[in-house]
């Protein structure tokens, strides 16, 4: 297979795993339940944004710059130590103030995404270090580790006990199995004498991370609003609904990481038009078939038990559709330099906000603001491209 095909295999296995999980727990969890391990699963994909800005400029550098492999590689793994310890003990520390907003019964799930976010972290370096050097193989091992130890150590947790408590227990200690893959990568690079500053590092990250933050906050902001704001029931309805928009947000995200080089290096609109043509299409056919097949959709995010939920599955398609386009519109960014969509995407997380708590809107308004705010940011941002900046210099 080609490199391309390889990556798009190990993504799609790894978004299934997780697919995989999401659906095992929604079984094994009441609704209730499954609503707060909803909740904390936001949390962790907002907490990897600087796992995935690390990954961007990683990748950048070794691509544009593969003499310095060696020394670039050695900034990258301490950069990445001293963050990946910085993250994971302010999400832990954060615990103090989530975990009553999330309605939780304990302080140590909070604690637990901290944890997790430790790994996944140095899992987002070593993807740039595979990407950038277009080690496939090793990027693919990777993802699939990411998902197969979320599957398998998530599962393990709720058998042992099905709560959200004992699941992040398991994803906690699964999240280092996409380390050990990679583990290779980050050694034997560089050696004191040849050691880069960490600041143009750091400083290219700090403005990536900010952009991934701001279209974290976005696209998972809807289940920390329903825990917040729903009843548990409905709040578990709406994270039922969730796997499904996430499933129609995650499986086309190969394209981007398949695709980043040829953004990076365009000079017209031509490779921009064909990755967001593909995502488009792809979100279409989810759309379609959920409008289409919402019984069988019911049964891939949760079964009978959530059949309140049934007629509008299509609608959370239509969302996380959206979101994925968006998706590919801020790494188009990042591959530019072009910083400045970071505004945008803050400013549709005002508009979410302003509607879901100054309207009140329940289960079908929530999911429609998103749907109608994601659709309305892709068009803006592809139809009023922002300017490519300069890259930072070391």
């Amino acid at each position: 297979m080609t490199g391309g095909t390889l990556v798009a295999a190990g993504m799609m296995g790894m978004n299934i795993a997780v697919y995989g999980f999401n659906v095992v727990s929604a079984r094994l969890l009441v609704p209730q339940e499954f609503g707060a391990l909803t909740a904390l699963f936001g949390i962790i994909l907002v907490g990897t944004v600087t796992a995935l800005g690390l990954q961007a400029v990683t990748a950048r550098r070794l691509a544009v710059d593969p003499d310095r492999a060696d020394e670039i590689i050695s900034a990258t793994v301490r950069v990445t130590l001293m963050v990946a310890g910085a993250v994971g003990l302010v999400v832990a520390l954060a615990t103090v103030g989530l975990t009553p907003a999330l309605k939780l019964d304990s302080y140590w799930p909070v604690v637990l995404c901290g944890a997790a976010l430790v790994p996944l972290t140095i899992m987002g370096a070593q993807c740039g270090i595979a990407q950038g050097q277009e080690k496939w193989g090793a990027l693919t091992a990777i993802y699939l580790g990411n998902g197969i130890g979320r599957l398998v150590g998530g599962t393990i947790g709720l058998v042992i006990s099905a709560t959200p408590t004992s699941a992040m227990v398991g994803l906690a200690i699964g999240s280092w199995l996409p380390v050990l893959a990679g583990a290779r990568l980050l050694t034997g690079h560089g050696s004191p004498g040849d050691l880069v500053s960490r600041k143009p590092l750091l400083r290219e990250a700090l403005l990536s991370t900010h952009a991934l933050l701001a279209y974290f906050v976005l696209s998972n902001m809807d289940s920390l609003i329903a825990r917040n704001r729903f009843d548990e029931h409905d709040s578990g309805l709406y994270a039922s609904g969730l796997i499904l928009a996430k499933a129609a947000l995650f499986f086309p995200q190969f394209v981007s990481v398949v695709l980043f080089p040829d953004l990076a290096r365009a000079t017209t609109h031509h490779a921009r038009l064909r990755a967001v043509s593909l995502v488009a299409g792809f979100g279409a056919l989810a759309v379609l078939a959920t409008a289409v097949l919402p019984r069988v959709a019911l049964i891939l995010v949760g079964g009978d038990q959530y059949a309140e939920i049934t007629d509008r599955l299509w609608l959370f398609a239509v969302a996380g559709s959206s979101l994925a386009v968006v998706h590919l519109l801020v790494f188009d960014a990042l591959a530019r330099h072009a910083h400045g969509i970071v505004v945008m995407i803050w400013g549709a997380v005002v508009a979410v906000l302003a509607s879901a708590y100054g309207l009140g809107v329940g289960i079908t308004g929530l999911v429609l603001t998103m749907a109608s705010v994601s659709a309305v940011l892709a068009i803006v941002v592809y139809l009023a491209p922002l300017p490519s900046g300069e890259p930072p210099q070391d």
